[in-house]
Formats: structure tokens, C-alpha cells, sequence
């Protein structure tokens, strides 16, 4: 079975057993989250959310991507900014989905 869930401000497809990577969450590593935000699940949409729906997903590990530059500059200015960015993600494991 697939589904649709909304976590992030992101939207992800997914079916049992995928691994997906999301903006970081307050969970500890190996516990299990619960998303009721579930906007489609096989065939059935919900307006805007399916009742009853959830998708179970098991916290497999917290770290960061990386590291991106992010330059700045003004032409004919004298104006160079350098900056680095690592974003932090949380590793999910989608369980079960049930709706």
C-alpha cells in the first residue's frame, strides 16, 4: 500500500519498508512516530486529510547533509561574502501504513 503524508511543510510518497530522509524531528533514535497528516492512501484522498489514516515510521538516525557554500557578491563593489550551510535531517523507516 501507498501513501501521501505531509511532514516539514514537505510532501512524501511512500510504501512499507522505504527509507526517506526529513527535516529533523524531536524523537529519539529507534522510537517510533506516528503521522496523521495523511493526504492520500491507495486509491482513497482525503479533503484535505484521510480520516483514520496514519503512516508508522521508525526513527533510524538524526545527522546532517553536506556542507553547501553560499557565496555573495556585488559586482563592482568590493562585497564577497563566503558562508557554509550543513542541514540537519532525521532517516525514517516507514512500518506500516494503515487507512
Amino acid at each position: 500500500m501507498k501513501a501521501i503524508f505531509v511532514t516539514g511543510g514537505k510532501q512524501y510518497y511512500v510504501q512499507e519498508g522505504d527509507t526517506i530522509y526529513v527535516e529533523k524531528l524531536n524523537a529519539e533514535e529507534g522510537s517510533t512516530i506516528d503521522f496523521d497528516t495523511v493526504l492520500a492512501v491507495g486509491e482513497k484522498t482525503g479533503t484535505p486529510y484521510v480520516k483514520g489514516a496514519k503512516v508508522s515510521c521508525e526513527v533510524a538516525k538524526h545527522g546532517k547533509n553536506k556542507k553547501i557554500l553560499v557565496f555573495k557578491y556585488r559586482p563592482k563593489k568590493k562585497y564577497r561574502k563566503t558562508q557554509g550551510h550543513r542541514q540537519p535531517y532525521t532517516k525514517l523507516v516507514v512500518k506500516k501504513i494503515v487507512g
